[in-house]
C-alpha cells in the first residue's frame, strides 16, 4: 500500500534511499524497476477510494493526515509509459498472487463469482457512470455485501484484500475481474481476452440497489433469466455459455437456500467440505455442466430451475446441446462472453483500456489434469 511523506521540500539524497528501501520491502518483486512518481490531484480521490474500503488495513486508516502525498506504486515502464488508473506491473503481479491462492485454498468458484456479481448488476438502460452499476469494484462494500444474492461472498473479498494491500495501484473493479478470469483459466477454462483499466466507485452510497442479479428458482426460469441478462444487453447464446460457468463450484443451502448440505463428491472439500455441485469434478471446467444436466441420472448434481430451462426452451436449447457435444465450441463462446460480462457498466482509464497479455489471447491454457479429489469414490 502506498506510503504518504510529508514533503517540505526536494527530497534529499537519504530520503529517496529510504523510499527505495520502502518500496523493496512492499513490493519485492518489482522494486528494481520501479520509479518514483509524484502523484498529481487524482491520487488523493484514489486513497479516499482505498480509505472507504470496509476491509482496508487499520494501519493505513489510523496513519497521521500528511500534507503531500508520494506513491511508491505507480510503475512506469517502456512497455506501459502512462500512469493508468491501474498499472499494468502491478496487475500481472497480482495475477501471480491469485494463482498462488488459487492453489492453495481451491477457490476457483467463488473468485469467478466475485466478479461475476460485481459486473452483472449492469442496467444498459441507465446512461449515467456509476448508476448504471457493471464492473466498477461496488461490491467490496457491506451494504451490497449484505445483498442476497451476494451470500458468502465477503469470504471471496477476505482472500484477495491482501493482494489489494499488496499492489496498491490496482483497483478493486479491475482486481475482480482479474480473480475472475484467472479462475477460470487455471481451472482449465479457456483464456479470457480481458482488458484492464476499470475505475472504481468511491463510496457505499454509489452502490446499486438490490435485485439486480439472477436468482435460482424463480416462478418462470427462463423469463427470469431473459429479464435479467436482457438487462445488461445479452442474448441467448451468452445466457446459456455463461451458465456453463457452473461447471466450477458447489450451491450451500445456509447461503443459496438450494442444494444439499453434502455428497460423495463433496463431503471431503477441498477446501470447506459439503454442498451440492452441478459436476463431478467441480473443480475443472469444462463442459461436463451441459452433459449432466441434459442427462440427469446422478441425484448427487445438483440441477436448478435455471439450470433445467436451459433444455427446455426451444432457443436456449439450441445453444445447451451444442455446447454438450462440442467443447471447443463452449470454450470460444464462454471466453467471449465473460470478456463482456466483465466491461458491463465499467468507466476505463485509458477510455479503451489496455491488455496485460502479451501472448494472443487465442492462446490456450496448459492441458488440466484433474486432482484425485470430487470423484465420488471412497
Amino acid at each position: 500500500m502506498a506510503e504518504r511523506l510529508n514533503l517540505t521540500s526536494s527530497p534529499s539524497a537519504s530520503s529517496m534511499a529510504s523510499v527505495r528501501a520502502a518500496a523493496a520491502r512492499l513490493f519485492p518483486a518489482t522494486a528494481k524497476a520501479a520509479r518514483l512518481s509524484f502523484p498529481s490531484v487524482s491520487s488523493p480521490s484514489s486513497l479516499k477510494c482505498l480509505r472507504s474500503s470496509p476491509l482496508l488495513s487499520p494501519l493505513f486508516l489510523h496513519q497521521k493526515r500528511s500534507s503531500a502525498y508520494l506513491s511508491i506504486g505507480n510503475f512506469s515502464t517502456v512497455a506501459s509509459p502512462k500512469c493508468f488508473v491501474s498499472d499494468p506491473d502491478q496487475l500481472k503481479s497480482a495475477r501471480e498472487d491469485i494463482k498462488e491462492i488459487l492453489k492453495a485454498t481451491f477457490c476457483h468458484p467463488i473468485l469467478v463469482r466475485l466478479g461475476w456479481h460485481d459486473a452483472g448488476t449492469y442496467n444498459k438502460n441507465i446512461e449515467e457512470w456509476p448508476q448504471r452499476g457493471g464492473a466498477n469494484g461496488s461490491l467490496r462494500f457491506e451494504i451490497e455485501l449484505k445483498h442476497a444474492a451476494n451470500a458468502g461472498l465477503v469470504n471471496a473479498l477476505k482472500l484477495i484484500q491482501p493482494i489489494k494491500e499488496k499492489y496498491s495501484d490496482v483497483t478493486y473493479a479491475d482486481l475482480f475481474q482479474l480473480a475472475s478470469a484467472t479462475a477460470v483459466e487455471e481451472a482449465g477454462g479457456p483464456k479470457i481476452p480481458m482488458k484492464y483499466g476499470r475505475v472504481d466507485v468511491s463510496g457505499p452510497e454509489q452502490c446499486p440497489e438490490e435485485g439486480r442479479l439472477p436468482s435460482a428458482g424463480p416462478p418462470s426460469p427462463a423469463a427470469h433469466l431473459r429479464d435479467v441478462f436482457y438487462r445488461m444487453g445479452l442474448n441467448d447464446k451468452e445466457i446459456v455459455a455463461l451458465s456453463g460457468a457452473h461447471t466450477l463450484g458447489r450451491s450451500r443451502p445456509d447461503r443459496s437456500g438450494w442444494g444439499k448440505p453434502e455428497t460423495k463428491y463433496t463431503k471431503d472439500g477441498p477446501g470447506a467440505p459439503g454442498g451440492q455441485s452441478w459436476t463431478v469434478q467441480w473443480l475443472k471446467f469444462d463442459n461436463s455442466y451441459f452433459k449432466d444436466i441434459k442427462q440427469r441420472k446422478d441425484e448427487d448434481l445438483l440441477v436448478l430451475p435455471t439450470d433445467a430451462v436451459l433444455f427446455e426452451d426451444p432457443s436456449f436449447k439450441e445453444y445447451a446441446e451444442k455446447y454438450a457435444e462440442d467443447q471447443d465450441a463452449f470454450f470460444k463462446d464462454y471466453a467471449e462472453a465473460h470478456a463482456k460480462l466483465s466491461n458491463l457498466g465499467a468507466k476505463f482509464d485509458p477510455p479503451e483500456g489496455f491488455s496485460i497479455d502479451s501472448s494472443p489471447t487465442t492462446v490456450q491454457p496448459e492441458k488440466f489434469v484433474a486432482a484425485k479429489y470430487s470423484s465420488g469414490k471412497d
